[in-house]
């Protein structure tokens, strides 16, 4: 399993960041870090979707060791 940042511009609502409930958020003023394993690429890509479909932009997506 792999582990990933990924970069979304602004802060997230309580409502949003709840469709993350096995992430870790982090607020980095002005985007926020959602971190966390992903399990293979069409895992990556549903996160990807989901980030997409919340109507997040996305900054950054960074492979890192866990």
């Amino acid at each position: 399993m792999t582990h990933y940042h990924f970069r979304v511009a602004g802060r997230l609502s309580d409502r949003t960041r709840g469709a993350f409930p096995d992430m870790v958020l982090l607020e980095a003023p002005p985007e926020t870090i959602i971190y966390g394993e992903v399990i293979d690429e069409a895992h990556l890509h549903g996160v990807l979707a989901l980030i997409q479909d919340l109507g997040l932009h996305v900054v950054a997506v960074h492979e890192v060791k866990p």
